[in-house]
C-alpha cells in the first residue's frame, strides 16, 4: 500500500527534522550520568547466560563477557524516553504557537508509538525478571514472552488491514502486489521477527545501537523522499536517542540496552517498514540483524539434524568471530561497516525501485 494512504501528512522543514534529532541526542547525552546512577543504586545489572537456546552452557559466552557482570542494563529506558521526551516537548512548541506542527501525529506517528512503547514495556519486564532472578530461568519463559508479542504485533496488524486498509506491499522495480488478508500474518511475522533479530544482535558492546542509528538513518531519508515529513522526523528522533545511548555503549559499554531497548526498537523498525511500503528493503537496512537471526536459525537446526553438530562456533554469529579471536571492537566495527555497506543498497533500492 502506497503511504499516499497515510491520512495525516503535515509539512515539516528539515531543519526542524534535524534539530528534533539533536534535541533527542542532546536529552539522551544528559540523562544519562543520572539515569546510569540511577541503575547502580538499584542494582539494576546484567546477569551472565548460563545457558544457549537449545539449553546447553553457554561456554563460549562466558569466556569473553564474564568480566560484564553486573554491568548496569535497561538502558532501551533511556532511548525510548529520551523520544517520548523529544515528541512531547514538540507538542509543547506546537501548543504555544512556536511551530506549526507537532511530532505527535495521529497519521504518522501514533502506530510507531504504541509499538515501541508496548514492546518496551513487555522487554522492561522480561530484563527485570532476568535482573531478579524470579523462577529457575531468568527472564520471562518463552510462551508468555511470545503470547505477547503475538497479541501486540496482532493489534497491530488489524489496525492496518482494516482501519488503514493495507493489503499491498510493494516489490522494487515490479509495482504494488496485493495480499489480502495475508496482510495480517505478513504484519505479524515482520514485527516479531524484527523485534527478535535485534534483541539476538545485541550481545556486544555498541553493535546493536551502531547498526539501528544506520537502519533509522536510512528510513528517516525514504521516509522523507516519501513525503512523510513527520514519520521522517520520527525516524530521525530514534537514530538522535540511539545516538547519544551509543555515546556511552562503545567498548568498554558504561550500560546495555536489554530488552527494554532491543525489542521496542526492532519492532518499531518493522512498523515504519511497513508504513512507508518499505517492508521488501528493510531486510536490506536490518541485513546485519537478518544474519545474526539466520545464524541462529542455521546452528539450532543443526544441532537438532545433525545429532549435535554445529555449523558455527557460536551462535548468534557475532559469537562466532569473538572465538576465532577477532576481538569485540572488531567485531563490532565489521559488523558496522557491513550495515552501512547492505544500508546504502537499500536507500538506493528503495528510492530508485
Amino acid at each position: 500500500m502506497p503511504p499516499d494512504f497515510i491520512p495525516i501528512r503535515p509539512e515539516l522543514s528539515l531543519l526542524a527534522i534535524l534539530g528534533y534529532a539533536f534535541f533527542a541526542f542532546s536529552v539522551g547525552l544528559l540523562l544519562t550520568p543520572w539515569f546510569i546512577s540511577f541503575l547502580r543504586r538499584n542494582k539494576l545489572g546484567k546477569q551472565l547466560r548460563v545457558e544457549t537456546v537449545d539449553g546447553r552452557e553457554a561456554s563460549i559466552f562466558r569466556k569473553y563477557h564474564e568480566n560484564k557482570m553486573g554491568t548496569p542494563t535497561m538502558g532501551g529506558l533511556l532511548i525510548w524516553g529520551s523520544i517520548l521526551i523529544t515528541v512531547l516537548f514538540s507538542r509543547a512548541l506546537a501548543l504555544f504557537g512556536f511551530v506549526e506542527n507537532s511530532l505527535l501525529q495521529r497519521g504518522q506517528v501514533y502506530l510507531p508509538l504504541f509499538m515501541l512503547v508496548s514492546l518496551g514495556l513487555l522487554g522492561a519486564l522480561d530484563d527485570y525478571l532476568n535482573i531478579s532472578g524470579v523462577g529457575k530461568k531468568r527472564g520471562l519463559d518463552v510462551l508468555p514472552k511470545i503470547t505477547s508479542l503475538l497479541v501486540i504485533s496482532t493489534v497491530g496488524a488489524l489496525w492496518f488491514y482494516f482501519k488503514l486498509g493495507y493489503a499491498e506491499i510493494h516489490v522494487p522495480f515490479y509495482g504494488e502486489l496485493a495480499v489480502g488478508a495475508f496482510y495480517i500474518p505478513l504484519f505479524i511475522f515482520i514485527i516479531i521477527g524484527t523485534a527478535n533479530a535485534v534483541n539476538v544482535t545485541d550481545g556486544l558492546d555498541g553493535l546493536a545501537g551502531g547498526l539501528l542509528m544506520i537502519a533509522f538513518g536510512g528510513f528517516a531519508l525514504l521516509a522523507y523522499m516519501s513525503g512523510l515529513a513527520v514519520l521522517a522526523a520520527f525516524c530521525a528522533v530514534c537514530a538522535g536517542a540511539v545516538a547519544a545511548f551509543l555515546w556511552h555503549n562503545v567498548p568498554p559499554a558504561l550500560f546495555f540496552m536489554g530488552d527494554t531497548g532491543s525489542l521496542a526498537l526492532g519492532g518499531t523498525l518493522g512498523v515504519i517498514a511497513l508504513m512507508i511500503d518499505h517492508v521488501l528493503v528493510l531486510p536490506l537496512l536490518g541485513f546485519v540483524f537478518v544474519i545474526e537471526m539466520l545464524s541462529v536459525i542455521i546452528q539450532l537446526t543443526s544441532k537438532r539434524l545433525r545429532g549435535g553438530k554445529k555449523v558455527f562456533r557460536a551462535a548468534p554469529i557475532h559469537h562466532h568471530f569473538e572465538a576465532l579471536e577477532w576481538g569485540e571492537s572488531k567485531v563490532t566495527m565489521r559488523f558496522w561497516i557491513i550495515g552501512a555497506f547492505f544500508a546504502f543498497l537499500g536507500i538506493i533500492v528503495g528510492i530508485a525501485g
